[in-house]
């Protein structure tokens, strides 16, 4: 079992989403960025160096959502997002295809990474 971490990034009024390359697992599906949480690492410290290291960005790390469990064919993951907001910092990509800002309203139109699909659902409701 996977322990992950996604930021729901909020700043006027959008929200960052992500598009995972070619190269990853579940390719060019759409996601919250985040990543693994390392041995010792808070939810919250975790969140904060993904972001840092994948999108240059800095994070106010706020409430926590629901937790999602899901099962892919080779591997399952908990995922522990939290509601973010944009504290500095320019977008600079690292390991995904692209990054963009959206408006809640806009976030149902993507092709969502399944574990991400419930977050969508609690954050639009």
């Amino acid at each position: 079992m996977l322990h992950v971490t996604c930021a729901i990034i909020e700043h006027d009024n959008k929200i960052l989403i992500c598009q995972r390359s070619e190269r990853m697992k579940l390719p060019l599906k759409w996601e919250f960025p985040g990543g693994k949480i390392e041995n010792g690492e808070s939810k919250e410290d975790c969140l904060r160096r993904e972001i840092r290291e994948e999108l240059g960005l800095a994070i106010e790390v706020g409430s926590a959502l629901t937790v999602v469990e899901h099962q892919y064919p080779e591997f399952s993951l908990r995922l522990y997002p939290f509601l973010c907001k944009w504290a500095g910092g320019s977008l600079a990509i690292a390991e995904h295809a692209q990054a963009i800002w959206v408006s809640y309203n806009d976030l149902k139109n993507y092709d969502w990474a399944e574990a991400d699909v419930p977050v969508v659902k609690e954050i639009t409701s």
